[in-house]
């Protein structure tokens, strides 16, 4: 596994889907890498030399990614939570943010069902 930015990447991937492995790369940022870097996109990693390989790296570095992207989501996150606003409160509250509606669908923000049981009605 060719290791870059401190994530191993897949060997026997082509060389834009492997760079989706680290976090903040997609496909199209991983297609201007690999241009960047003037490696075949359609090229195997296993293929890659070690000049390639420096050159990706190099292309990778100028991008805000992985441990450095992540704290900074978070610190957004905290920033809105902070001030208060509507995003904010959603996120405290463990909700969903843009809108969706709530009534019967959003199971992955609000977690597993929680049954409320009904009153018993009193037998004579």
């Amino acid at each position: 596994m060719a290791r870059i930015s401190g994530v191993d990447i897949p060997k026997q991937k082509r060389g834009v889907i492997s760079l989706t492995y680290i976090y903040g790369v997609g496909r199209s940022r991983a297609k201007n890498i690999l241009a960047a870097a003037s490696v075949d996109e359609n090229k195997k990693v296993n293929e890659w030399n070690d000049d390639e390989i420096g050159r990706i790296r190099d292309a990778v570095s100028s991008f805000t990614i992985e441990g450095e992207l992540r704290s900074e989501t978070q610190l957004n996150i905290k920033r809105l939570m902070d001030i208060g606003s509507f995003r904010g409160i959603r996120h405290r509250i463990g909700l969903p943010l843009r809108g969706q509606r709530t009534k019967n669908n959003s199971r992955t923000r609000k977690g597993k069902r929680k049954t409320v049981a009904n009153k018993k009605k009193v037998t004579k």
